[in-house]
């Protein structure tokens, strides 16, 4: 990590799933007698508790590489065989057109509401959110539109500030946003046209509230500890979608702020005239394979069939 090879977060989820469930259950065991027997126990333990076959696949990783790193230092010889778990790539729930503009126009009626949570406080209860912020922000509508039109990670969110975005006017209408390196990628991304308006009227309503300088973030830029500024953004997030009715995706998967990144790709494949996967995936900072796996793997032919059926037209000589 101090190389730079590995991200801070990267560390502590790693450091996380140690302690959360690898150290409980091997961390008195000698690394000489952890064997595919013991890695069978810790596949056991997360599978009872609800894990998901991909969650479970990460965990033995990280045992791997413990054992790797003790075969380095010379107190084993080799790394042991370990179990293997099927893991069946989950694709996140995008949403519909019609379920993104519902989702939008609940976000704009909540504005300012408490959330229920507020009501059944007592007097002396607390809760992980400070009273005076159990009211929806003004930025979640802006938020929503923003992420589809950018193709942004929920992580960039609590980190981007308006010193890291340009507003390109020229032959096209677009941000460009040099946001701090994610997954190691770090090349400037390009919104599309929409996303300028929406940024707009945000700076617009951020510099009444004496914010909207380079410095300033731009989501929640009032709330100093970042990491809460973004789960507050996903507990408000998780709230409109309750009232809208869309929390739950069409092959059952529980909507996050995640999917309206998915949404953002899968739109840009159904609609993007001619775009091809290589430029959409260095532009959304991944790659051509996880657009496959995750992003495209819930569109059909039928989807796009106009395009399939669409011919070339003749060169005028």
């Amino acid at each position: 990590m101090q190389r730079g090879e590995i991200a801070w977060g990267s560390w502590q989820v790693m450091n996380n799933r140690l302690d959360a469930h690898i150290l409980p259950l091997l961390g008195d065991v000698p690394i000489k007698l952890v064997n595919a027997q013991r890695a069978q126990e810790l596949v056991d333990r997360l599978g009872a508790e609800g894990f998901s076959s991909t969650t479970i696949a990460q965990y033995l990783v990280l045992l791997r590489k413990l054992l790797a790193h003790a075969v380095l230092m010379g107190i084993i010889a080799e790394v042991p065989a370990l179990p293997r778990v099927k893991v069946r790539s989950q694709p996140r729930g995008a949403f519909g057109v019609g379920e993104y503009r519902r989702m939008v126009a609940v976000a704009r009626a909540l504005r300012g509401q408490p959330h229920p949570v507020l009501a059944s406080l007592g007097k002396g209860d607390r809760f992980w959110i400070a009273r005076e912020l159990l009211y929806m922000p003004d930025e979640l509508p802006w938020l929503i539109r923003w992420m589809v039109n950018t193709f942004v990670r929920p992580s960039d969110i609590k980190e981007v500030k308006h010193g890291h975005i340009d507003v390109v006017r020229g032959r096209h209408l677009y941000l460009r946003m040099r946001l701090p390196e994610t997954k190691r990628h770090s090349q400037p991304m390009v919104s599309l046209r929409a996303a300028v308006h929406v940024y707009e009227a945000l700076l617009s309503h951020q510099r009444q509230q004496g914010f909207g300088g380079p410095d300033d973030y731009l989501f929640l830029p009032h709330v100093r500890d970042r990491g809460q500024a973004l789960a507050i953004l996903n507990f408000f997030f998780k709230w409109t979608l309750e009232t809208a009715g869309l929390a739950i995706g069409p092959l059952g998967q529980k909507r996050t702020l995640y999917c309206l990144r998915h949404t953002a790709i899968t739109l840009r494949l159904l609609y993007g005239q001619g775009i091809d996967m290589l430029t959409l995936a260095r532009n959304a900072r991944t790659s051509v394979n996880m657009i496959e796996r995750f992003y495209a793997s819930t569109l059909s032919g039928e989807m796009n069939v106009g395009l399939l059926q669409s011919r070339r037209g003749r060169k005028e000589p």
